[in-house]
């Protein structure tokens, strides 16, 4: 198994990935196995190495709900907003945790509109997905894989996912401090 090969042939898929924009997402009412089916075609090529059986189940959204990170179902289906929020939480969550992304949703949607904020959630993720897919393919700058291995390079994205993620958890805070002072 040549690891470097498959992980070069990986990148690619990171360099291809589209998540739909609003427009693209389904115009008509969906029930939830087929919101189910829907979003794990959308998210398994991104999040298709997680080695879970499913991204998405029916007692997550059903949880989501109770949460109140989405409005529920009407007649038991879901619009193109609910789709809008389970895309951005499903991917959101493999990095901060419920509460934060809630209240990151709340704030974005609040500041821009919620198809406003949902489109710029995917084009940021795609743009960050193809940087590091270039650092990959191109062997330079941090991510440069001459003479590392791969449990160096292992350890590097996963030093590099807590800084954002610590990056992302103070802007929250400072957002949430912002908006109490108003």
């Amino acid at each position: 198994m040549d690891t470097r090969k498959e992980l070069m042939a990986w990148s690619e898929t990171l360099f291809t990935f589209h998540l739909p924009r609003w427009e693209e997402l389904p115009a008509f009412d969906l029930y939830m196995d087929q919101v189910i089916t829907l979003l794990e075609t959308y998210l398994r090529p991104l999040l298709g190495d997680v080695r879970e059986e499913t991204i998405l189940t029916s007692a997550m959204i059903n949880n989501y709900v109770k949460l109140k990170l989405i409005p529920k179902a009407e007649k038991k289906r879901y619009s193109r907003m609910h789709l809008a929020y389970l895309i951005a939480i499903t991917v959101l969550k493999q990095v901060l945790t419920i509460s934060e992304v809630k209240r990151g949703i709340e704030y974005q949607a609040n500041l821009s509109g919620l198809k406003e904020a949902y489109n710029l959630f995917c084009e940021e993720l795609e743009l960050a997905l193809m940087a590091v897919a270039k650092h990959i393919q191109e062997g330079k700058g941090s991510l440069r894989l001459e003479g590392i291995t791969l449990q160096n390079t292992a350890m590097k994205m996963a030093a590099t996912s807590l800084a954002g993620k610590l990056v992302a958890r103070k802007i929250l805070l400072l957002q949430d401090d912002y908006q109490n002072t108003l």
